[in-house]
């Protein structure tokens, strides 16, 4: 239970911090006054004053804040503040600076990656097979442990990823598998078979044939700019995981028992602790990108919400009326209690009834 509650503060620290930070350094950038940099709400603990900016640690750890010259549209701003004032801005810099709070979690999580990848390199299999799953594609077609293959629709593969590449894309097409067996080439025909898994909650979909990688591989080393590429890829992969998994929420082809909230994650935090710093910062930068994608929907309260009143000032050339801001913020807030409410529904429930 502490290792839990220490990796869950250190996780949500972490992801805080970043957020908060990219909505301070863009803000600085075009001159918008910080009152206060804070990680948590409530009562102040500590902190220190630097200029106008009361950079603290306040007493509820489930959030931050960055608060702004001029924020509000409607307060009274001394006219000596104008100048960096947030209100006062250009409503494309208010959009970037507002923009930057999630595009900082993503950038955290391609940056975790770049460092993992840089440090540890990738692992890379051959498509040597290590088991036939019993009754799979694979099987009925003959193919047995030990086979290399070589090629599939006369593209050649040397790496296992390559080969469950083509397979997974296949879309369910009858493909022409090259094996190598003891020294000799043959080719059979196989059909792969739609599998759906589930990876931190998100449906994942693709074809498979029924077969098991061996232990045959090595790691590839990368260099800076491969580990690069890397991090932007893996960035991507899990960012289109993670929308496809709120749109299946959404359509309601995803069950909502999936959703978790601040219990789940201290769980899931306290067990990727316990397997060490590597498998921590992997899940660090998985939930930093949950974190983004979550801001930038279009709830009032949220970054997405401020952007979407933005786009419309851009859009008609005015603000918002306060008015509707208001309702809109009042709906923002049901929602958001709401699904608190909810997610930690769903851990009490996945506590003591699973």
């Amino acid at each position: 239970m502490s290792t839990s509650i220490f990796a869950f503060i250190v996780v949500l620290g972490i992801l805080i911090f970043f957020h908060e930070l990219g909505h301070f350094l863009v803000a600085r950038l075009f001159g918008v006054g910080v009152e206060k940099f804070s990680l948590g709400f409530g009562p102040r603990i500590l902190g220190k004053k630097i200029g106008i900016t009361d950079y603290r640690i306040s007493a509820i750890p489930l959030g931050g804040y960055v608060k702004m010259v001029g924020e509000e549209p409607d307060a009274e701003i001394d006219p000596k503040d104008i100048p960096i004032s947030f209100t006062h801005k250009h409503v494309f810099k208010r959009i970037l600076i507002v923009a930057a709070g999630p595009f900082f979690n993503f950038l955290l999580a391609a940056v975790i990656f770049f460092v993992m990848f840089q440090i540890y390199g990738i692992f890379v299999l051959k498509p040597s097979i290590g088991t036939v799953l019993e009754g799979k594609p694979a099987q009925e077609a003959g193919l047995m442990e030990g086979d290399l293959i070589v090629a599939i629709d006369g593209t050649s593969v040397e790496l296992w990823e390559d080969m469950a590449h083509l397979i997974a894309s296949s879309n369910g097409k009858t493909l022409e598998v090259t094996v190598r067996r003891e020294g000799s080439d043959f080719m059979v025909r196989i059909t792969p078979e739609l599998k759906v898994e589930k990876m931190f909650g998100v449906e994942i979909k693709s074809y498979r044939i029924g077969i098991a990688s061996g232990t045959d591989g090595f790691i590839k080393k990368l260099n800076p700019l491969q580990a690069l590429s890397e991090s932007i890829i893996e960035t991507y992969k899990w960012t289109k995981r993670t929308i496809s998994g709120i749109v299946r929420l959404i359509k309601g082809t995803e069950s909502v028992k999936t959703i978790g909230g601040p219990i789940l994650i201290a769980q899931m935090a306290g067990h990727y602790a316990k397997r060490g710093i590597a498998s921590l910062s992997f899940f660090i930068a998985i939930i930093s990108i949950t974190l983004a994608i979550i801001n930038f929907l279009p709830i009032p309260v949220l970054d997405g919400g401020h952007l979407l009143f933005f786009f419309l000032e851009a859009i008609i050339g005015r603000p918002v009326s306060l008015k509707v801001r208001e309702v809109a913020q009042q709906a923002g807030m049901f929602i958001l209690l709401m699904l608190m409410i909810f997610v930690f529904y769903n851990d009490i429930t996945r506590i003591f009834f699973n």
